[in-house]
């Protein structure tokens, strides 16, 4: 895969020091390549400096960016001094991409009118035009920072991750493996909604999936190479051999389903006919898929797997759906959240254990094998979900982190203790919000990130619930 890159403009203004854009072409490469992506930027002979002021120079630079389509996950508008919002706006309304608002500082001791820059100023008249044509952009702190410092390599890195989330939300496929499960309403969505904004569900029977799975031999390649796969992945030691197998199929059947129908991630409709029919649990099999960066969700959960892609997109690490399940003790800002095992390797403290599943062998032994047991590793987190409400997706996402506090041993399945400052009154907004049992959790602090994702560019309705 190619390194993210971005498109680099710079803005000028005839009676402004022309000369320092020079300076700030070299700055911005640096800059960028040092931060370990690309760049792809117009030719310094294009126009005075390489740079746009008028509306013809901002319509060359626009055509240019068509040429390169494809080639770019973002642009990065460079303001080296007060430059002409005109020729900005020709330049950059047909993007297509997040675009990045950079303007630099002036300097104590070069406020003559030779060095005077005046970006502080001049990025505000960029912004006005950009909002008055409807281009969405993106501003961060400080308001003016100069290329090769510190907080501007801050800024770079989260916003690539605001292009990956864009760019990766704006057109997939999520697949909806099974019918929701007749008990839980909480996880409705609007599929017509979803398409709105890009999101496209391709929809299978589990019958389908139950008679692909019927159709495999035992000692097919692929289901061999499956087995070899999930016993390296975690520990499979007292899995009997024929759920094992079964296991396998069920995995190489979800595998083709992503090749087959290019999915971008999944939920699937995990209780009660696999276990019933099957024999199986098939929660390991959705941790494997998120430890390779397919979010999968369970419980035909199709909300939960759309936050849990844009965190995958922003942080480049495993997410997971989990239950908001238990109280742990009596600190109101911490919470016990699990699931069955859908939690990737990647993001559990040791080594996983495949298990019976505890409440399908209380009234059927021998049913619910698959259960990835073990407990989630300490790192700070943001949690996020989603509803299709109105012909909308509204969204929440804030921010906590999992502790190193202990859960006893006879508590099942995979589980972590979260503390989330206010936690209470977050709760009561989810509850009043028509929010699910379930919260999506990815790796890191990225609130800030995803809200500029989802409400700038993706058109997300987002509820601030730590306010």
């Amino acid at each position: 895969m190619r390194k993210l890159t971005f498109a680099l403009c710079f803005g000028n203004r005839g009676f402004m020091p022309g000369e320092l854009i020079l300076g700030a072409r070299e700055d911005m490469v640096k800059a960028v390549t040092e931060a370990g992506y690309d760049y792809i930027m117009m030719e310094e002979s294009a126009t005075r400096y390489g740079a746009v002021e008028t509306r013809s120079e901002g319509l060359l630079y626009h055509d240019w960016l068509k040429a390169h389509e494809g080639q770019y996950d973002g642009v990065i508008f460079c303001q080296p001094i007060f430059v002409d919002e005109n020729g900005a706006a020709a330049a950059l309304q047909d993007a297509g991409v997040p675009i990045l608002m950079q303007a630099y500082p002036d300097e104590i001791g070069k406020m003559d009118f030779a060095n005077r820059r005046d970006a502080y100023c001049g990025k505000f008249s960029v912004t006005d035009v950009f909002t008055q044509y409807q281009i969405p952009f993106t501003v961060m702190k400080p308001h003016v920072v100069h290329p090769l410092s510190p907080r501007f390599a801050e800024n770079l890195r989260d916003f690539a991750a605001i292009c990956r989330v864009v760019n990766g939300m704006k057109r997939f496929n999520l697949g909806c493996i099974g019918a929701r499960t007749t008990a839980f309403k909480t996880v409705r969505f609007d599929e017509i909604a979803l398409q709105k904004y890009g999101i496209t569900v391709e929809s299978f029977d589990l019958s389908e999936l139950f008679q692909m799975v019927a159709a495999l031999k035992d000692d097919d390649e692929k289901v061999l190479a499956k087995i070899r796969r999930l016993e390296d992945y975690t520990d499979f030691s007292i899995v009997p051999q024929p759920n094992k197998i079964t296991l396998a199929k069920i995995g190489c059947v979800l595998d083709w389903y992503i090749q087959e129908y290019r999915l971008d991630a999944l939920a699937l409709r995990c209780w009660n006919e696999m276990e019933t029919y099957l024999r199986v649990c098939p929660c390991v099999l959705l941790s494997e898929l998120n430890d390779r960066g397919i979010p999968a969700s369970c419980e035909i959960d199709i909300c939960s797997a759309i936050t849990m892609r844009a965190m995958w997109l922003a942080s480049e690490k495993p997410a997971t759906v989990l239950d908001w399940n238990n109280n742990y003790g009596d600190d109101e800002d911490k919470v016990v959240l699990f699931h069955c095992g859908p939690v990737a390797q990647s993001l559990m403290a040791g080594k996983g254990k495949v298990t019976e599943h505890k409440m399908f062998a209380k009234g059927d032994p021998g049913s619910g094998w698959g259960c990835n047991e073990g407990r989630i590793a300490a790192f700070p987190m943001t949690f996020s979900n989603c509803q299709t409400k109105d012909g909308k997706i509204i969204v929440y996402a804030s921010e906590g982190a999992f502790t190193q506090d202990e859960i006893e041993d006879g508590y099942f399945g995979c589980a972590g203790v979260a503390q989330i400052p206010d936690l209470q009154n977050k709760l009561i907004k989810l509850a009043r919000g028509g929010f699910k049992h379930h919260t999506s959790v990815g790796v890191g602090h990225m609130k800030e990130v995803l809200t500029e994702a989802f409400t700038i560019y993706l058109g997300y309705d987002v509820v601030d619930i730590d306010n």
